[in-house]
């Protein structure tokens, strides 16, 4: 399946950034960079824009549930994953629309995975399944409310999130094309079908002709006697 190499590179993408926005450190190489400190803001285009790094311990839009949820949401997103990936083997056969939108939810599903999975262990704050997801990309759009919350700027997200987005979106403009796709595979098998057995076309005809056997030759009866019957003067 060529479409998971659009996978591949969202993961890479996604982990490679939120590595440089945290900081890692390779100690037998004497390597430490420090990264972004919790909080810190970089504006890249004003106000509009900007590298705000912010941790998010649950959900979207930093909405957390506690402990108790958060092991829960780690293990579901594992088995929603897996999922993914064989049903995207599924319909490797199907439209190349429907394959390259369920390869970016898999690569941000996968992104944002190792981070509630792994992180809390790789930087040492939190057992495995606890970690927390790395956010850095701030926007300024509009002030809105959601779930009960007001912001005043967008939530800020990373790279697998905006994979996760991009990719719905391709699903719903390009699904009324994948439903017409399928019409017009299904029409295609049953001409096929037709092509291949012509008897199955006249199966009808033929039915009809055969409840009646007699029909023809009672119009005979009556248009012409019998041979073999007696003619009175």
């Amino acid at each position: 399946m060529k479409v998971l190499y659009y996978t591949l590179i969202i993961v890479v993408l996604d982990q490679l950034t939120k590595i440089f926005v945290k900081g890692f450190s390779i100690p037998f190489i004497n390597i430490n960079y420090e990264g972004m400190y919790h909080g810190q803001r970089i504006p890249i285009i004003g106000d509009f824009f900007q590298f705000t790094f912010v941790e998010n311990p649950g959900m979207a839009f930093g909405i957390d549930f506690g402990n108790d949820v958060k092991i829960w949401l780690s293990l579901f997103s594992v088995f929603a994953s897996i999922g993914l990936f064989f049903y995207l083997h599924h319909v490797r056969r199907e439209s190349f629309s429907l394959r390259f939108s369920l390869a970016l939810i898999l690569g941000g599903a996968i992104g944002n995975l190792i981070d509630r999975v792994f992180y809390g262990i790789f930087y040492d704050y939190a057992p495995l399944f606890y970690g927390k997801v790395v956010d850095f990309l701030d926007f300024d759009f509009f002030n809105f409310e959601i779930f009960g919350r007001s912001y005043d700027r967008w939530p800020i997200f990373n790279i697998a999130d905006m994979a996760v987005s991009i990719g719905v979106l391709v699903l719903l403009i390009f699904y009324r094309q994948h439903q017409s796709d399928i019409s017009d595979e299904k029409n295609l098998i049953t001409d096929n079908n037709i092509i291949d057995n012509p008897e199955s076309e006249n199966r009808s005809d033929i039915s009809l002709k055969t409840e009646n056997p007699t029909e023809g030759n009672e119009q005979k009866d009556n248009g012409k006697p019998d041979n073999g019957e007696e003619v009175q003067a």
